[in-house]
């Protein structure tokens, strides 16, 4: 074991962990077991590469325009700062996430993360170097690690970069979604079906224009989360404490974003006022909006299909896939376990939503203390509307079946509604005289109509065919025909 002390007292820590006092005392203050998410530890180092590149500069230009006899400034030894860069660079891609202990929950605004992530760096850096952890007065991991940076910068800053990374797969999952349900849109072109408004039967649809709604709100959402990158492109990086700057050189300040802009190849940008950002976490309520208005459409959908292709629909014509088995005790069944996977996911988005806000309304003056708890809501809802796109595209909507008709005649010309389509011809007291004896006597609108006599049998045949149904409205020469 080792012995690490801070103003407080001592910890002792085994011999060779990369984490220190700073981190101990984390873990023991906030005994929580949901584990920190992976992609913001990711992003973390990310942006900690930024921050020790763009002192590199800082230190070339500050020793080529001054005489480094004259400044105050003790620089980092090249050789350190490469070693920090190559831990950096280790931790974005998730090198030594073992070595990160914090939980997800936490109080202090993140600067447990902070210290954690500075913990690594500064030990990983030391043991590059032939040295031994712990040794730091060598790489310290606020001297060194930490060098122009604050929790208060770094951390929300790396939060909208994991952000802006997952909501890249994002984009690209709902497309394949889409393409999907576009599939089935095509294959199912004027194929009729029975539509239902409160889960009564209504007029007749087609399954082509049932997936084109499916189809048109996927392309919604595809477009709003396209659009979340100009809500968070904005960073306060280089603001330190509150977004004033003070204590950090005014090159580091304008230079660190560029960095990350280049590193990450997103669309960063520094802030026009670093106070505002560091401050106000509205824009994060604005992306977890847009996620939770996606999670509606997806639980829609979800409920449609489930319900399309449950056994208490009469005349069942869709079918989903069967993925596992439904009963220990039932043999043969099997339940729609996507379609409840995908619901239970985006109840857990709508939570989220609920506490982002909260939490967000919940800063204070300069500083919110609670961006780690947001932080990890808002990316658990990106993860979890990933994955239910994924399997929603492929382990259900790609195997989606629609059966072929058992009888000459569909059943939707034996629902009453279909009167619906005669009002022109013959209003609606008459349509509902046919809609009567239809349910009363069990019989379709051809048989009650040979009856009833209510419109020339050539007629009703032209104006009930598929094409006449599936149009949209209809015009006065379709009367005078």
């Amino acid at each position: 074991m080792r012995k690490e002390v801070d103003f407080i007292g001592d910890v002792e820590i085994p011999v060779d962990a990369l984490y220190g006092i700073h981190s101990v005392r984390a873990r023991e203050n906030f005994p929580d077991n949901a584990l920190f998410n992976e992609k913001w530890f990711r992003a973390v180092g990310v942006v900690k590469l930024a921050c020790y590149q763009a002192y590199r500069k800082f230190k070339t230009a500050a020793l080529e325009n001054y005489d480094p006899e004259k400044l105050p400034l003790t620089f980092i030894d090249d050789k350190k700062i490469a070693a920090m860069q190559r831990a950096a660079e280790e931790i974005s891609h998730g090198r030594y996430f073992d070595q990160f202990i914090v939980p997800a929950m936490q109080g202090g605004a993140g600067t447990s993360i902070n210290m954690n992530v500075n913990e690594i760096i500064a030990n990983a850096t030391l043991v590059q170097l032939g040295l031994q952890p712990g040794q730091y007065d060598e790489i310290d991991p606020f001297e060194q690690a930490n060098v122009f940076q604050s929790t208060n910068d770094v951390i929300p800053t790396a939060l909208k970069v994991a952000a802006m990374s997952l909501l890249e797969e994002l984009e690209e999952v709902i497309n394949h979604f889409r393409h999907q349900i576009e599939a089935k849109e095509g294959k199912n072109r004027n194929r009729l079906r029975q539509a239902y408004t409160q889960m009564q039967e209504a007029i007749p649809s087609s399954y082509d224009k049932l997936f084109s709604t499916y189809n048109n709100a996927l392309s919604r959402d595809w477009w709003r989360v396209s659009k979340c990158f100009e809500r968070i492109k904005e960073v306060n990086l280089g603001g330190g404490a509150i977004g004033t700057g003070l204590a950090i050189p005014r090159f580091f300040i304008m230079q660190v974003v560029n960095e990350l802009q280049q590193i990450t190849g997103l669309p960063v940008t520094r802030s026009e006022n670093l106070l505002d950002t560091t401050a106000n976490l509205d824009s994060l309520v604005e992306v977890h909006a847009t996620l939770k208005a996606h999670a509606v459409n997806l639980e829609k959908m979800a409920a449609d299909f489930r319900l399309l292709a449950a056994d208490v629909m009469n005349n069942r014509e869709l079918m989903i896939p069967q993925r596992q088995v439904g009963s220990s005790i039932m043999p043969g069944k099997v339940n729609p376990v996507i379609p409840e996977f995908v619901i239970s996911s985006v109840h857990k988005v709508y939570a989220n939503d609920q506490l982002v806000s909260q939490l967000c309304g919940q800063g204070c003056l300069e500083l919110n203390a609670y961006l780690p708890t947001i932080g990890h809501a808002l990316l658990e809802s990106i993860q979890l509307l990933i994955a239910v796109d994924k399997t929603f595209a492929d382990n259900l909507v790609k195997g989606v079946n629609i059966s072929s008709q058992t009888s000459d005649i569909s059943p939707v010309y034996s629902n009453p509604s279909i009167t619906t389509a005669l009002i022109p011809y013959i209003g609606y007291h008459g349509a509902a005289e046919m809609a009567h004896y239809m349910k009363h006597h069990k019989k379709n609108v051809f048989f009650t109509n040979s009856v009833l006599k209510c419109m020339d049998e050539i007629l009703i045949q032209q104006v009930l065919s598929d094409d006449a149904l599936l149009k949209m409205g209809y015009s006065l020469k379709d009367l005078i025909k």
